[in-house]
């Protein structure tokens, strides 16, 4: 993805303006002009599908350029954040630049001294809203879930871990995604950060093979709070993110009417129930195991075609 990417545009229309949701994008240092451009247009490009497409109130975007992104500017954006957001409110926070890791603990990169993942999450712990999700598309981010996991947080990195230093394209990917037409996999006409990221996964790392290049990246969530990320819905990972709608803070408000919103509930069910089998396949015959995962997998199918007529 390079500066100027035209991103496809979507046929939805456009979600109404929600006053629950929040959005700090921090666009780092870039280090040279090739990258500066790179985040800015990646910055520019990530406002515009929020506001546009998916219901987010400019007034409610804060976006630190890369001369504003100093370790004081970001902390007095917190303070302020810390004074207009309630409780109910959604947090989503877009780390774009580079990041770096020496060994105990990763950074992202600012203008001038850095802010370390330790020091993200005590500002993003003094905020009084329950459910923040983190996006951190820099480098060597991969570390951050550590640092940063916790009840009702939802983290994302581009790296599984420090060691991948690298400049990162998962940002371009991920904008990618919310402009697709096809990012919505299970066609409830809403995009949840689950469907965001596992579509922005795919393209990157079909980037690295079309391009014969070792894959130097390998983006990861966290959203049960246990401070390991996964590549994919595994241990417990990916069912708050499945829930979280970018343009709609709950299944209710994703539901089109009462009838798709039980269809959901009902989904959500079968889907943590085949995350606690799976976590108790060791402790049970293999037969036994087969049968139950099958018959929860015929189920989910059965529901997941009743939402996509629904949708149709």
């Amino acid at each position: 993805m390079l500066a100027g990417t035209v991103y496809p545009q979507s046929p939805h229309k456009k979600s109404p303006v929600d006053p629950n949701k929040f959005a700090l994008i921090i666009n780092g240092a870039g280090g040279e002009p090739e990258y500066a451009k790179q985040f800015e247009q990646w910055s520019k490009d990530l406002t515009k599908v929020l506001s546009e497409r998916f219901g987010f109130d400019g007034k409610q975007i804060k976006v630190l350029t890369e001369k504003q992104a100093t370790a004081e500017e970001v902390k007095r954006t917190f303070a302020a954040l810390k004074t207009e957001l309630a409780a109910n409110n959604v947090l989503f926070v877009f780390l774009i630049g580079h990041g770096s890791f020496d060994g105990k603990e990763s950074k992202f990169n600012l203008v001038g001294p850095d802010l370390a993942a330790s020091e993200y999450n005590v500002l993003l712990s003094a905020l009084p809203t329950r459910r923040i999700v983190v996006f951190n598309m820099s480098s060597a981010s991969g570390e951050f879930i550590k640092s940063l996991a916790a009840k009702g947080r939802i983290v994302v990195t581009a790296t599984r871990n420090g060691q991948e230093t690298n400049a990162t394209r998962f940002t371009g990917f991920f904008i990618a995604a919310l402009n697709a037409t096809d990012a919505d996999t299970d066609q409830d006409g809403h995009t949840s950060v689950l469907e965001a990221f596992v579509y922005a996964t795919r393209l990157t790392d079909e980037f690295y093979k079309r391009a014969g290049r070792l894959t130097t990246e390998h983006a990861m969530l966290d959203d049960n709070g246990d401070g390991v990320g996964h590549e994919k819905v595994e241990a417990g990972d990916g069912l708050l993110a499945r829930a979280t709608y970018l343009d709609s803070l709950s299944v209710d408000e994703a539901a089109a009417s009462a009838a798709t919103g039980r269809l959901l509930t009902e989904r959500a069910r079968l889907e943590g129930e085949i995350e606690q089998l799976i976590g108790r396949k060791a402790s049970m015959q293999e037969s036994e195991y087969e049968a139950a995962l099958e018959r929860l997998f015929i189920e989910l199918a059965k529901i997941n075609r009743t939402i996509k007529q629904a949708g149709s």
